[in-house]
C-alpha cells in the first residue's frame, strides 16, 4: 500500500483532481468536502470530519449515504448548543455572546443558526456575529470587534483550525473567555474546548479505507457520528484572564490544562 499526500488548504479542487489521474483508490479529505467530491468523479472518498453531509447534498442519508461518499461526522452544528450552555455554566454572568463564523464554509450558516437558538432559549438574546471568510480577513480583526460581546463562540471550520494560534491570541488579547470547537485550541491557550475527538475519527476512518480495499462500496457504508467526545479547560488561560471557574464545571472535564 502507498499513500500520496497533498496539503494546500486552498486549492482542494485542483489537488483533487491530481489525485484522480494518478489514479488513488480512495480519498481521504481533512476539509474541502465540497471541492472534492465535484473533483473525485468515483473515487471513493472517505471523510474523517464532514459537518452535515446531507444538507450538504454529498450524502443521501446517514445510513446509506449512497454515491462515492461516506466517512464521520463531527456533529458541529448538534454541539453548539452545548458549547454555549458549557460557557454559560462556567460563567453564569455571561448577557452577550458573539459568534466567530467562516461564512466561505456552507454549514456555518446552520451551526451560526443553532447557537442563535440555544442562546434564544437561555434569555440570552441576540447573538453578534464577526465574519472571517478568508484567512486575510481572520488576521485583520482586532480585539475591538468584539466590543460589547462577554464571551466568544468559534465556530468550526478548517479554516479556524490551521489559524487556530492567530484566533486564540486574538481573544485572548480581547480578554474575552471563549469556546472552541477542538481539543487543539486549548492546548493552543484557549479557555475551554467542546467537541468531538478528531484523531478518534480519523482512526476510525482508517478502518473503512481498509474495508473499501477489500471491495466494499462506499455508498453502503452508513456515516457514522463520533463517540469519543473532549471537553478540555485551559485552567492557565482562565488565570491570566482572571477567572474562577466553578467546581462542577472542572468536574465535567475530560482534562484539564494547569
Amino acid at each position: 500500500m502507498s499513500f500520496d499526500w497533498r496539503g494546500d488548504y486552498t486549492r482542494f479542487p485542483q489537488l483533487t483532481a491530481e489525485l484522480v489521474t494518478i489514479p488513488v483508490d480512495v480519498i481521504v479529505p481533512d476539509g474541502g468536502i465540497l471541492f472534492v467530491t465535484k473533483a473525485s468523479g468515483q473515487v471513493p472518498v472517505v471523510v474523517p470530519a464532514v459537518f452535515d453531509p446531507v444538507g450538504l447534498g454529498v450524502a443521501s442519508s446517514l445510513s446509506r449515504p449512497g454515491g462515492n461518499v461516506t466517512g464521520f461526522t463531527l456533529m458541529t452544528a448538534e454541539l453548539d448548543a452545548k458549547r454555549l450552555e458549557l460557557l454559560r455554566t462556567a460563567i453564569p454572568q455571561i448577557t452577550a455572546v458573539c459568534a466567530l463564523v467562516d461564512p466561505a464554509n456552507p454549514p456555518q450558516q446552520l451551526m451560526f443558526e443553532r447557537i442563535e437558538q440555544a442562546a434564544s432559549s437561555m434569555g440570552l438574546g441576540t447573538v453578534g456575529r464577526v465574519d472571517a471568510p478568508t484567512v486575510e480577513a481572520l488576521r485583520s480583526l482586532r480585539p475591538a470587534v468584539f466590543a460589547g460581546a462577554d464571551a466568544v463562540i468559534v465556530v468550526g471550520s478548517g479554516m479556524f483550525w490551521n489559524y487556530r494560534r492567530d484566533i486564540v491570541a486574538l481573544l485572548n488579547k480581547a480578554r474575552l473567555p471563549a469556546m472552541y470547537p477542538e481539543r487543539e485550541y486549548a492546548d493552543d491557550g484557549g479557555l475551554m474546548v467542546y467537541g468531538a475527538n478528531v484523531p478518534d475519527n480519523f482512526r476510525r476512518a482508517a478502518e473503512y479505507v481498509d474495508r473499501i480495499l477489500k471491495g466494499a462500496k462506499p455508498g453502503d457504508l452508513p456515516i457514522q457520528e463520533p463517540v469519543t467526545f473532549d471537553f478540555v479547560i485551559n485552567l492557565k488561560t482562565a488565570q491570566e484572564l482572571n477567572l474562577t471557574l466553578p467546581p462542577v464545571i472542572l468536574a465535567r472535564a475530560t482534562e484539564v490544562i494547569e
